[in-house]
Formats: structure tokens, sequence, C-alpha cells
């Protein structure tokens, strides 16, 4: 049998090709979220407290923030289209592992490295948003970037019911077994249809820096999640979150005086890259912690708190942030062309803090649950459509890979941190009505800080250079 010619970046695109990006990032989305509403059923399931099944989530959080970079500059050049492919390899192995250890409801520990390959596929956004600079036309280029950059939070949020309703009729292990079958399918369309890179050496990857980030990571979130059972004045967790802030810190300086550091932090910190990447970090945050504690509020059952709804309706209910998102990226587009681009971060900021506000104030009935879910869901598109949107035309065509690539890692961050945090929280004030009420109105406070920021770092802004 001959083999099948690779497409390459210059000859004329495939018309799959969008198609194909867009299904890549959609599908490892829905993936590496698989744990949102399914941490409950894991806690019952594993017979582990639900701090400890929330790790079913992060880990996957946290690989996928380690990842970004390290795929990212492993996969410059003509290494990105095989990069690809060996990526949603990894995450087709890591629905495979979930799946057994689901099935078999053993092995707590297995489900999580599971899910900690799952991750993997998180790094993936930022190679399928340099395929299309190279190879789409400016117009459909644009376009192209905005998809791709919302598919993420639509693939979570429709991904949501999907598996959870499978969860509920065939149990964890059909969940995850879903996962393989859409990822299966994902990388033949890839092998298909993905053109090759450009003839390039691949960049040196710091794989001491990577190792330092993950290990500070890990030692942060250990803490956070952990601290209600340690004490939160205990030894061991102020241990590790000193030592995990401490390692973050010497990751800083190693990278700002590498000649080829993992990411660019000064990149980071241009002018027109410094604003998405605040938003990003903490949009990120606030986004995983609405998501994790709706998912809380609809499946608990305490007295005077909860909703007391099965797994499948926490999978709906998020429906409405996934049809709002899309509606989100397209309204952007709208005002981004009416009123300019310093207008997108503040409105998407403001959506999502009146989602959060108003869902720790009113949650007493699903419908409100619902509308908080929409808004969010609006706010979501609306902002992270447009960070990309407003990175690219600051920086080199070079250095496209390396710039979204770190502002994934701030976003993956963000959703970590998210994700522990906001349970955590809800155990430090008190657990109950109380808990989850004060925890999300602590939370909005980090919308607060972006769109000020946004604002701020936004009029020492130039105009974008042409490209």
């Amino acid at each position: 049998m001959s083999r099948r010619p690779v497409p390459q970046v210059g000859g004329t695109p495939s018309r799959a090709l969008l198609p194909t990006l867009a299904l890549l990032t959609t599908i490892t989305a829905v993936v590496s979220s698989l744990g949102a509403p399914l941490v409950p059923s894991v806690a019952t399931a594993y017979d582990v407290r639900l701090g400890t099944a929330q790790w079913s989530l992060t880990a996957a959080l946290l690989a996928g923030a380690v990842a970004t970079p390290v795929v990212g500059r492993f996969a410059s050049g003509r290494l990105r289209r095989p990069t690809i492919l060996v990526g949603l390899g990894v995450v087709t192995l890591g629905t495979v592992v979930s799946a057994v250890s689901a099935a078999l409801e053993q092995g707590f520990g297995v489900l999580v490295a599971g899910r900690a390959l799952q991750g993997v596929g998180m790094a993936l956004l930022p190679l399928a948003i340099a395929v299309a600079r190279d190879a789409l036309a400016h117009e459909r280029q644009d376009r192209a970037i905005a998809l791709l950059s919302v598919t993420t939070v639509a693939g979570a949020g429709l991904g949501y019911p999907v598996t959870a309703l499978v969860a509920q009729l065939g149990g964890l292990g059909a969940a995850y077994a879903l996962g393989t079958a859409m990822t299966g399918l994902t990388w033949l369309l890839a092998w298909r249809h993905l053109p090759g890179g450009p003839d390039e050496t691949p960049a040196r990857v710091d794989w001491w820096g990577a190792l330092l980030l993950s290990a500070a990571m890990l030692a942060v979130l250990l803490a956070v999640s952990e601290g209600e059972v340690w004490g939160w004045g205990s030894p061991r967790t102020l241990g590790l979150a000193a030592a995990g802030l401490a390692g973050l810190v010497v990751w800083v300086r190693v990278t700002l005086r590498s000649p080829s550091p993992l990411v660019d932090l000064r990149l980071a910190t241009r002018q027109g890259v410094a604003a998405p990447n605040l938003v990003a970090a903490v949009a990120g945050l606030g986004m995983y912690a609405l998501l994790t504690l709706v998912v809380v509020l609809v499946r608990a059952d305490e007295p005077g708190f909860g909703l007391d709804r099965s797994v499948l309706v926490a999978g709906l209910i998020l429906v409405p942030y996934s049809l709002m998102s899309v509606l989100g990226n397209q309204l952007a587009r709208v005002v981004r062309r009416r009123l300019g681009p310093r207008w997108l971060l503040p409105t998407g900021c403001s959506m999502f803090l009146a989602a959060t506000l108003g869902l720790g104030l009113f949650h007493d009935h699903l419908w409100q649950a619902l509308l908080a879910m929409a808004l969010g869901g609006a706010g979501s598109g609306f902002t992270f459509s447009s960070l990309a949107v407003l990175m690219v035309p600051h920086v080199p065509r070079a250095e496209t890979g390396s710039a979204v690539a770190f502002n994934q890692v701030l976003r993956y961050l963000g959703f970590t941190v998210g994700s522990a945090l906001s349970v955590a929280l809800v155990a430090a004030y008190g657990g109950g009505d109380g808990g989850f009420t004060a925890a999300l109105l602590t939370l909005t406070a980090v919308w607060v800080v972006a769109g000020v920021g946004a604002v701020l770092l936004d009029r020492t802004t130039s105009p974008p250079q042409a490209r």
C-alpha cells in the first residue's frame, strides 16, 4: 500500500483542515474536562472525600499546564505534525487507563494517572492555532483563531451532558471509554488532513524547568486541596505551600536567565500581550471555580443546601454555558468591529463577575443556576475568544506558538488553582450554604482584578504592527 503524501504548509489547505482543527481542540477539551461533572461519582465509587476526588480533574489541568510549554517548544518546525499525532495518542492511552480503573472501581491513583495523560491534550491548542496561522489567509486566519480559542470552552460545556449521560447509563468506565472513541476518531482525521510544519530545527526544551514548574505547582495544589484534612496551620500544609511558592520564584529567576527558557517571560509582558495574559490567568481561575461549584451545588444534598440532582442534571446544567460561549464569541466580534478591541476584556470580565455574584446570592432553584451558567458562558466565550486575537497582531510570526502557549499555560494554571481552591474555600468558610455563598463572593474579587488590570495595561498598548 502506497504511503499517502503529507500536505505541506504553503500549499492550498484542505477544506477539511479548519473542521479538523476545531474537532481536535473541542475533543481534547471534552476529554480533559471529563472530571468536572463526574467528581462526586468518583468520590462515591472510590470511597474518597470530595476534595481528594477533585484530583481526577486537577491532575488533567496540572498536566496540561506543564505540557503546554514543553510541547509548544518541542513541536516547533517540522515536528509539529508528528507531535500533534503523538499527543492525541497519549490522550487516547489516558482514556483507556482511566476507563479500566473506573470499570473496576479500584486504583484511584491509576485513575488520576490516566487523567494526567489526558491533560496532555490541552497542550495541542497552541499547535492548532499555529497551523491555522501558517495555512490560512488573513481573513480566514482571524476567524479561525477566534473559533479555536473558544472551542475549548464550548467543548467542555457540550461534553459535560454527554459524558454525564453515559456515566449514568453505563458507569464511570463507559464515560472514559467514550473519550477513547472520540480521540481515536480525531487522530484519524488529523492524520489525514494536518499539513506538515515548516522545515525548521525544533527548539531546545528546558526539561529541568518543566520538572521544577511541575513540582512547585504540585506542592501548592496539595497544600490547597488537602489543607482541610491536614489542618491549615499544620507544618505539612505550610511547608508544602512555602516550598511550592519558593519553587515558583526560583523557576521565574532561572527562566529569565536561561538562553532557551521553557517559556519566554519577557515576551509575556510585551505591549499588547500583558493584558491578555493577566486575564487568561484570572479568568481561568474564576471559570473553573464557577464550573466546579455549580456542580457541587446541583449534586449536594445537605440540610439547607444543595439541589440533590443526578449526575446527568449536573452535566445538563452546563449546556447553557457551552451554547452561550459560542454566542459570546460572535458578540465579541461585533464589539471589536464597532467599538474597538479595548472593550473586549473588561466586558467579558464584567459578564463573568455578574454570573459569579448571581450564583453566590441566588441558588435555591435550578433555573437560577441555569441563568448564572448562561451568563457565565457568554462571558467565557467573549473573553477567551478575544485573548489570542488581541495577542497575535503584537507578536512576530515566529513567536506565535510561544506567545499563545504561555497564555495557555496561565489559563491552565488558573483552571488548576480554581478547581482546587473553590472546594477548599467552601470548606474553609464552614461548608453548606454559608460556605458556598462566601466562597463565590470571595471569587468575585478576581474579576475586579482582571477587569481593572486589563484597562490599566491596555493604556500602554501601542497600535499593532502589520503582519
